[in-house]
C-alpha cells in the first residue's frame, strides 16, 4: 500500500554536492489516496552560472535563470507542500540532501519521512539490473513530455508509482514502502522522546552508557538525522545493535558548521577514547616516505619514523601514514605501478636483473635498459602526487564558519597545519593569537583542513592572522 499523502520531487542543480551546488529547478507532484494530485514547480535562481554541461543536459539556461526567484524566496512555500507527506523521489538521497542543506543556510527547520523510488524498485524487481529512471520509462512505457526537467521527471515518477499498483500485489508492495519507511524503534534506556530533542544542525554527538562510560562520539551536518539512522540501522551489524542496547544518554555539542564538527570530532575521540571509535585514535608515532639523497647518484626512498613531529617539519615528505607497514605498502605500489626498479632504488641487493624486471614490473633499469635519469625523473614524478603539502599561507589563519541553524560564529585557528583553538569573538581570537596552546602536529587535523582549503570557494573563509608566539 503505498502512503495516502505523496510529494514526489524533483530537482535540477549544477551539480552534485549539495554542499557547494545549488538548485535550479523544483518540481513537485502530488498523490492523494493513490490518485494523481496538484502539481506546482519553479525555476530557482542559484546564484551561480550554469556550466556548459548542465545547460546541455537540462535545457535551462543561464539566461532563465536571472530573473528567477532565490530558494529563500520559495522555501515556505515549497515547506508547507512538503509538511505532513511523504517525500518521494527517485535516488531520494539526492534530492532529500540538496533540500536539507538549502532549508538549513535559511535556519529553517526540515525533516519528512523519505521514499526513494530507486530503492523500491530494486527490492520489487530485484531481477533486473538497472533501475535509473531513463531505465524505468523504456521498461514500463512511461509518459515523459520533458526530460531533465523537474516537473517532467517528478510526473515520470509519479506514473511509476501508479503502475506499480496495478503491477504489483498489495502485500508486496505495502512491505517494499515499510522497509523504507520504518521508524527507528528507541533503545530500550532511551525517552521516546530523546530524538525530538536534538538539534538537526552541525555538530558532535556522544552516546554514553551505563554509569555514564562513554560509548561512542560521533559527528554530522544534521544531528538528530544521523542520531535517528543510528537506531534505524541498528540491526545491520554486531556493532550497531550493541551500541544501541548500551546507550543511555546523548550528548550534543553544536558546531557552526561542518568544519568545526570534524575537527571536534577527532580531538575529543583522541581526548576520550570512546569505546566503539576505533578510528581518529590517538597515534603517537607517524611514518612517512623521505628520499635519501646522499646515497649516491640516485635518489633513495626511505621509510621514516617521525616523532614529535611540527608543522615545520613537513618539507620533502612523501605521504603520512600511521604505521611502517601502511608506508611500505604505500611505497611498494608505488614502484609496482610506475615499473620503477628496486635494486636502484637500494632496496633490494645483488647484481644483475632485479626480481621486479623477472616478472616484467620492471623497465630494465638495473640493467641498463632504461637511462637512470629517466628512471629518477619518474620516481620524483610519482612520489609528487603523495607530497606532505608546505603551508600555504605567510602565517597563521583564522577560517569562519556561520551557522545557518542560530547564526553561531566558529573561527577556526590555524598555523602550519596545527589547530590552536576555536573562538567565538574578537576577544576569543585575540586570545589564541597572544597565548596560543602548543600543539603538535596531527595527521587527521591536517586531512581534515587539506580536503576543507580544495574545495570550491572555502577560501574566502579565510581571515589573515598574525603568527602566533609561541606557535606550534
Amino acid at each position: 500500500m503505498i502512503p495516502q499523502q505523496l510529494a514526489i520531487v524533483d530537482l535540477e542543480t549544477t551539480g552534485t554536492n549539495p554542499r557547494h551546488d545549488r538548485i535550479t529547478e523544483i518540481g513537485v507532484c502530488e498523490m492523494r489516496d493513490g490518485a494523481p494530485g496538484e502539481e506546482w514547480s519553479t525555476l530557482v535562481n542559484p546564484g551561480r552560472r550554469l556550466s556548459p554541461f548542465i545547460e546541455r543536459l537540462t535545457g535551462i539556461r543561464n539566461e532563465m535563470l536571472v530573473e528567477a526567484p532565490r530558494f529563500a524566496d520559495v522555501a515556505e512555500a515549497l515547506r508547507n507542500r512538503l509538511t505532513g507527506k511523504v517525500l518521494v523521489a527517485h535516488n531520494a538521497r539526492f534530492d532529500y540532501g540538496f533540500l536539507q542543506s538549502e532549508f538549513q543556510r535559511l535556519g529553517l527547520p526540515f525533516d519528512c519521512q523519505v521514499l526513494c523510488t530507486v530503492k523500491l524498485s530494486r527490492r520489487l524487481f530485484s531481477q533486473h539490473r538497472r533501475h535509473n529512471l531513463d531505465t524505468l520509462i523504456e521498461r514500463y512505457g512511461l509518459a515523459v513530455s520533458d526530460r531533465h526537467r523537474a516537473l517532467g521527471d517528478a510526473r515520470a515518477v509519479r506514473e511509476f508509482l501508479v503502475r506499480l499498483q496495478s503491477e504489483v500485489s498489495a502485500d508486496a508492495l505495502q512491505q517494499a514502502v515499510l522497509v523504507q519507511l520504518r521508524q527507528p524503534s528507541m533503545p530500550p534506556h532511551l525517552a521516546k522522546t530523546a530524538l525530538e530533542e536534538l538539534p538537526n544542525g552541525p555538530g558532535v554527538y556522544l552516546f554514553h552508557g551505563e554509569n555514564d562510560t562513554l560509548l561512542y562520539i560521533g559527528k554530522s551536518i544534521a544531528v538528530r538525522t544521523r542520531v535517528r539512522s543510528h537506531f534505524a540501522d541498528a540491526g545491520k551489524n554486531t556493532k550497531g545493535m550493541k551500541l544501541y542496547r548500551q546507550v543511555r544518554r546523548i550528548d550534543v555539542i553544536e558546531t557552526a558548521g561542518e568544519l568545526g564538527a570534524l575537527l571536534l570530532e577527532a580531538r575529543l575521540v583522541k581526548q576520550k577514547a570512546p569505546i566503539h571509535n576505533r578510528r581518529l585514535r590517538r597515534c603517537r608515532d607517524l611514518f612517512s616516505i623521505r628520499l635519501n639523497v646522499h646515497a649516491g647518484d640516485h635518489p633513495r626512498p626511505e621509510i621514516a619514523a617521525l616523532k614529535n613531529l611540527s608543522g615545520d617539519d613537513l618539507e620533502h615528505l612523501f605521504g603520512l601514514y600511521r604505521s611502517r607497514r601502511e608506508a611500505e605498502k604505500s611505497l611498494r605500489e608505488i614502484i609496482t605501478a610506475q615499473g620503477l626498479c628496486s635494486r636502484v632504488l637500494g632496496l633490494e641487493q645483488g647484481r644483475g636483473a632485479c626480481f621486479g624486471y623477472q616478472i616484467k614490473q620492471c623497465r630494465g633499469a638495473c640493467l641498463g635498459l632504461e637511462p637512470v635519469p629517466l628512471h629518477n625523473a619518474r620516481l620524483l614524478n610519482a612520489l609528487a602526487a603523495v607530497k606532505v603539502r608546505s603551508w600555504p599561507f605567510r602565517a597563521a589563519v583564522g577560517i569562519r564558519e556561520t551557522s545557518p541553524v542560530n547564526g553561531r560564529i566558529d573561527i577556526h585557528v590555524f598555523d602550519r597545519w596545527c589547530h590552536l583553538g576555536t573562538a567565538h569573538d574578537e576577544d576569543g581570537l585575540q586570545e589564541i593569537i597572544d597565548s596560543p596552546q602548543p600543539l603538535p602536529f596531527d595527521l587527521d587535523c591536517y586531512r581534515i583542513l587539506t580536503r576543507y582549503l580544495d574545495r570550491p570557494g572555502n577560501r574566502s573563509d579565510r581571515i589573515n592572522l598574525p603568527r602566533p608566539r609561541p606557535a606550534c
